[in-house]
Order: structure tokens, then sequence, then C-alpha cells
């Protein structure tokens, strides 16, 4: 049986005008994934997988709206842009939060 360490939720940073998500829309991961369009969906699961095993990246993005929040015991931010390639500009802002006592999975 496996254990997670980290609660990951979305928030839609920029919405650029798209037609599915508007700026300041909140997701939990994995519950809300049916919510979030295929293109953004696809755009954070890389991230969402390097920060659910307690991985980050190390740019920081510092002195831009995008500056990450890097803090392993506690919580930490990651922005990915959507790749839909019309106007959209969705950039979704990631959390993870360290969980106090992590949660047993059904998963090894």
């Amino acid at each position: 049986m496996g254990q997670i360490h980290y609660s990951i939720e979305f928030e839609i940073y920029e919405s650029g005008g798209c037609d599915i998500h508007e700026k300041g829309q909140r997701y939990k991961y994995p519950a809300d994934v049916d919510k979030l369009c295929p293109w953004l969906l696809d755009s954070v699961n890389s991230m969402v997988r390097v920060l659910q095993f307690g991985g980050t990246l190390p740019w920081k993005y510092e002195g831009t709206p995008y500056q990450k929040k890097i803090d392993v015991k506690g919580t930490t931010t990651e922005f990915v842009r959507c790749p839909d390639p019309t106007s959209s500009g969705v950039v979704v802002k990631i959390v993870r939060k360290k969980l106090n006592k992590p949660k047993n999975v059904g998963w090894a």
C-alpha cells in the first residue's frame, strides 16, 4: 500500500479569454481532473508527477508574476501555461501542500 504525502490543487491564474476556464477557478487533484479541458490537463500532468513525489524544478521566475515558492516542508507552487494554440493564454498555478499525516492509497 502506498502513501500520499502531499495535496495538489490548481488555480486558474490567468484565463486570457478561454471559453472553459476563468481566472480564480480552483480544482483539487485528482478529484476534479474531469473538469479540466484536455489541453490544460495534459500540460499539468508532468508537473503534477514531479510535485507528487517531492520534486521541484529549480527555476523560480524571480521578479515576474510567476515567481514560485519552493518549500519542501510546506507549500510549493509551480506555474504552467496551457499549450492550446489559440489565443486563450491560460496559466494554471499548481499548489502542493505537505500533509501532516500521509494518506494511504490502494496502490503500491
